[in-house]
């Protein structure tokens, strides 16, 4: 059920939940809003009901309105956001000390609380465990090295060789010693299953940025583990069925930036269509 209930008290009738849902199921009565018992498997559960109502008269699959955070004087300006995207760098450098369990399970729960078009079926795979995060490194070093010996690495992979001499020299170019891995997949028979997880991915990115912690797209992780490694894949418990988007380092900065970047101006392309 999804417990659709309107605080008489509070509702104003105003119809903004009636106008705002995608699926059109809500409508009003003489009275107030109210969805009909048919038509509650239509439900998307997006929750847009829930959070266009300003007096907070509307309650649905048993959540509070009390319970959110107000969207006014909460919001970071324009200014602050410009600075977080700007300021934003790939870390290739970080401390050797993991992040606490219960920040990474806070930040994924606000991930998992961003827009994407199947929001409940993202799954994120997080790498913790010190222990592990050093057998998936050792492991896809030595996967890629012994496709190189037996001639097994795929057309434009050959760079991989100059990457497992510097790791035999102690530098990690795949994983630069980060202390953990962020895989974000999404059921492959959905709308957009890659799309859906790189968006999450670019959530994680910059709220794990406003808490201090660092991050990188590791392409060449992805690059490896997709297509010459993809046996890790079930290792790392992702399902057959489902699609990665990508792979992202993350962990404790070592490294600290001071001030934001200055690219060149954007390449806009503006379209106008002249019959």
């Amino acid at each position: 059920m999804l417990n659709f209930v309107i605080d008489r008290e509070k509702c104003t009738k105003c119809g903004d939940c009636i106008k705002d849902c995608p699926v059109e199921i809500i409508k009003l009565s003489a009275e107030y809003p109210f969805i009909n018992d048919n038509d509650e498997d239509n439900c998307i559960k997006c929750q847009h009901c829930f959070t266009i109502c300003e007096p907070g008269a509307i309650s649905i699959l048993g959540l509070k309105p009390d319970d959110s955070i107000p969207l006014k004087d909460h919001l970071p300006n324009g200014e602050q956001m410009e600075c977080l995207i700007k300021g934003r760098r790939s870390v290739r450098h970080y401390k050797d000390e993991p992040v606490d369990s219960a920040v990474i399970t806070h930040l994924l729960k606000i991930v998992a609380s961003g827009p994407v078009n199947m929001n409940k079926q993202l799954l994120f795979t997080v790498v913790e465990d010190q222990e592990t995060m050093q057998k998936v490194r050792h492991d896809t070093m030595k996967g890629i090295k012994e496709a190189l010996v037996t001639s097994n690495l795929p057309s434009g992979s050959e760079f991989f060789s100059s990457i497992l001499d510097k790791w035999d020299d102690g530098k990690d170019i795949v994983f630069r010693h980060a202390p953990h891995l962020l895989i974000v997949s999404s059921p492959t028979d959905g709308p957009s299953p890659e799309a859906d997880a790189i968006i999450a991915l670019s959530y994680f990115e910059l709220l794990a940025q406003s808490y201090g912690i660092g991050t990188q797209w590791s392409n060449l992780a992805d690059w490896a583990i997709a297509t010459i490694l993809p046996d890790l894949k079930s290792r790392l418990n992702i399902p057959e069925s489902y699609t990665t988007g990508y792979m992202m380092l993350f962990g404790k900065p070592a490294v600290k930036y001071h001030r934001t970047v200055q690219r060149s101006d954007a390449n806009i392309s503006r379209v106008v269509w002249n019959d």
